[in-house]
């Protein structure tokens, strides 16, 4: 019997508008945690209403800010806590979500990701060598990539980075044409590096 009464109940309250409000502002609540206060999340006692079409409905109680946006079917999402009161607008924030992921989507469709390729010299790189490095180093700018070119010292080199940085200068203005210095040579270790960027279009 006691479980035929509550079964009742629960069928009762599942029945009530204002308990399908409650479970569309408890759905809400939910998927609100990263984003917005949204609906029964505003705790201020009165807001400043912004309406769907823009238009501004004055300050008001947020019970009554609720009731409004209830009765159009859309959401009270609060979009400025930190003005006094809270500026609040109705919306339909599940719509409103869905397009931001969209263009965040977008956005980072189009956004290109820049990589930095490495370059390793020795101190004693013969010619050939050295020219295939900077051709390598030249299709990297050309393809819109960073490039750190480095020379490693052995031993007793290590008494000798002014060589270093002369070859790294020459291979500087061998690429001139495709980057331009983005961090000067610096001493990394027993490394000395230099970073190029691609040059910026005209």
């Amino acid at each position: 019997m006691v479980q035929v009464r509550a079964f009742r109940i629960a069928s009762v309250l599942f029945c009530c508008p204002k308990f399908i409000a409650y479970d569309r502002y408890r759905r809400c609540f939910t998927i609100s945690k990263k984003d917005l206060y949204i609906n029964e999340e505003i705790r201020e006692k009165e807001v400043r209403v912004i309406d769907a079409d823009g238009s501004q409905l004055g300050i008001m109680p947020t019970r009554q800010a609720l009731q409004i946006a209830a009765e159009k079917g859309l959401d009270l999402v609060d979009i400025a806590p930190q003005a006094t009161p809270n500026v609040c607008r109705i919306m339909d924030y599940g719509k409103y979500r869905y397009e931001q992921a969209k263009r965040e989507k977008e956005a980072r469709k189009n956004q290109k990701t820049v990589d930095i390729k490495e370059v390793r010299m020795s101190m004693n790189i013969d010619t050939h060598d050295f020219e295939t490095k900077v051709n390598q180093a030249v299709r990297f700018l050309q393809g819109g990539d960073k490039v750190k070119v480095s020379v490693r010292f052995r031993g007793r080199e290590m008494a000798h980075t002014e060589l270093g940085r002369e070859l790294l200068d020459r291979f500087k203005d061998s690429v001139g044409e495709a980057g331009v210095i983005d961090k000067p040579a610096k001493m990394e270790g027993r490394s000395m590096a230099m970073f190029i960027s691609p040059k910026p279009a005209r």
